[in-house]
């Protein structure tokens, strides 16, 4: 990859996790990450510099993939000249809908679209993002790698994801650069750019708890693993944060922990979410 994508790529990534840590309540490192965040700008080439500046004024993903020849954040379907160009990397590239920077990622899963059936009622809430299926009350992980290799393997399973192992790669990537645990033992393991399909979340408890990487946030019960679109990357903040607000209160994390049966953590979730998760 071209070192200025790359530089955009990661930059945005830093911008991401700490607007994840501002919604979740968890400042802890918020300080550290706006110094990587200004040093990461003042990096840039100052043409570079200028259009990352204007499109992060107006919104906080200035960067995403083109994933089949059409652009993640916008859905427009590209000229095939362009998808060549952003390919090649040359130059730095923008979406002529959207005005969004392009890049090619590398090899990445894709969720599985899925047609709602015409009886199917209206999802409202948790239901829009998750099911029964990817209800795992039980893990029988030792740490945070088998928490998130038997979730991802549960999506696959459940037709909601094509390679659970590309998954568990780009999850543990993230997992590298700042733990996902954020506090009363809950974890949010999670990998962006996930295109063909809508946000999903699989969820996993580990009564004993798991360890997740070097957090001081104590041991982990309760493992959301999410896979987000580039275009629900800012509706995934707004999930974080309803989420963080339901499981702040222990009497939620203790009604999910009591069930051992996929279909009651279903009902479980949907309860404890459904003033918080619209």
């Amino acid at each position: 990859m071209n070192p200025v994508i790359n530089h955009l790529v990661q930059l945005q990534e830093l911008i991401l996790i700490r607007d994840e840590q501002k919604v979740a309540g968890s400042g802890a490192h918020l300080e550290e990450l706006d110094a990587s965040i200004r040093e990461l700008i003042q990096q840039l080439p100052s043409d570079v510099r200028a259009m990352f500046e204007k499109l992060y004024r107006r919104d906080r993903v200035v960067i995403g993939p083109v994933a089949d020849g059409v652009c993640a954040v916008c859905g427009m379907r590209l000229p095939i000249s362009l998808v060549q160009a952003v390919r090649m990397a040359q130059a730095v590239q923008s979406c002529p809908n959207c005005a969004h920077l392009l890049f090619a990622p590398a090899a990445a899963p894709r969720r599985l679209g899925q047609s709602a059936r015409r009886t199917e009622p209206r999802k409202v809430g948790i239901s829009r993002f998750s099911s029964e299926d990817l209800m795992v009350p039980q893990l029988a992980a030792e740490d945070a790698e088998g928490a998130i290799r038997e979730l991802a393997g549960r999506m696959a399973s459940a037709g909601f994801v094509d390679d659970a192992e590309k998954l568990v790669e780009a999850a543990l990537r993230r997992e590298a650069i700042l733990s996902t645990a954020l506090g009363n033992g809950l974890a949010f393991p999670h990998v962006r750019g996930v295109e063909g399909g809508g946000l999903t979340l699989a969820l996993g408890l580990s009564r004993k708890g798991l360890r997740f990487g070097g957090s001081e946030e104590g041991l982990v019960k309760i493992v959301f693993l999410i896979v987000i679109p580039t275009a629900a990357s800012a509706f995934y903040l707004k999930l974080l944060a309803g989420l963080a607000e339901t499981f702040v209160k222990a009497d939620a994390r203790k009604a999910l922990l009591a069930e051992k049966e996929p279909d009651k953590l279903w009902k479980a979730l949907v309860k404890v979410t459904r003033a918080t998760i619209k």
